[in-house]
Order: C-alpha cells, then structure tokens, then sequence
C-alpha cells in the first residue's frame, strides 16, 4: 500500500511536468497508470478524474486537458495528504 501511494505522488509530479513539456502522448501513458493504480488501491476519485484526464487528450482539447489535469493534480494531493494524515494516526 505504501508503495503504491508513494507511486501516485511520483506518477501526479510526472504528469504536470509531461504537460509543462508539451508531452502530451507521455502525459496521456501516465495518466492511464494512474487510472491502474488509483483503482488497485481504492482511490476511485483519482481514478476517475485521470481517466477524465485521457478522454480530453484523446479529444485533443488543449483547455479541457489543463484544466482536468490540475483537478487531478488537486484530487491526488487532498487524496494522498487524507491517507498520509491517517497513517500518522495509527502509528
């Protein structure tokens, strides 16, 4: 599990600098990993809003991709801080 979390912050870090480089074909792969990832570990939100994040590169909508993609960035973030927060409550 704590792989797979320290995974999606590596994999949401990747996706915005692809995007900042222009790779959008690289952003679309992980973007799909994500999707994989999210859904193995029950973070459905995340998985469904990079799944979003594919379905407008596929539509090649350059604003819809920038936007969806930080609603990403924002999903994973809250996501990954709540399980961060509830691991340091268990210990």
């Amino acid at each position: 599990m704590c792989r797979a979390i320290e995974e999606l912050a590596i994999r949401l870090t990747h996706c915005e600098r692809l995007w900042r480089q222009g790779e959008i074909a690289q952003l679309r792969k992980s973007a799909r990993a994500l999707v994989a990832i999210a859904d193995q570990i029950g973070m459905g939100a995340m998985a469904d809003v990079a799944k979003d994040v594919t379905t407008v590169i596929d539509a090649d909508d350059q604003p819809a991709i920038a936007a969806t993609l930080f609603r990403l960035i924002r999903v994973g973030e809250t996501s990954l801080t709540a399980v961060w927060e509830q691991q340091d409550l268990s210990i």
